[in-house]
């Protein structure tokens, strides 16, 4: 049985470097020790996310590198109001980041919007009002 948490989100890039400068530079984080020219590792919140050459990590996974369009996936990073979410879009756009929706009132009952980093890989930035975090920002769940 494979239980319920993750470890690691790789991100395949055309562009290892200009893509990891982009979390290091407009995102503000720390690549850890491990990184070298050829992959980038973050440390989130209970996991990391790397960068690593979008040929090498389909050579490794064994399928084929082609693929455009978009990525039937989205990261996400929510914060504890609307006022929140609309001041990190505004310093976001002042720095040239890729604007994909400017925030507004979701379906669902949330407020978001999304950027693309170099590589159009989707980042929603949310005000989501059923969601719930600890000091260090993980989700709780409000299940337990």
């Amino acid at each position: 049985m494979l239980e319920q948490r993750l470890s690691l989100i790789t991100l395949g890039a055309d562009d290892v470097t200009q893509l990891s400068n982009f979390y290091i530079d407009i995102f503000g984080w720390q690549p850890l020790p491990s990184s070298n020219e050829d992959i980038t590792f973050f440390h989130l919140n209970g996991f990391q996310l790397a960068i690593f050459s979008r040929d090498a990590l389909a050579q490794d996974a064994e399928v084929p590198p082609e693929g455009s369009g978009f990525k039937s996936f989205s990261l996400a990073y929510n914060l504890q109001s609307k006022s929140a979410v609309d001041n990190l879009f505004e310093e976001f756009q002042s720095k040239g980041v890729i604007i994909r929706k400017k925030p507004e009132e979701v379906f669902w009952g949330g407020y978001s919007d999304y950027i693309a980093d170099p590589e159009d890989n989707l980042w929603e930035i949310a005000y989501n009002p059923y969601m719930s975090f600890d000091e260090d920002g993980n989700v709780i769940d409000e299940t337990e």
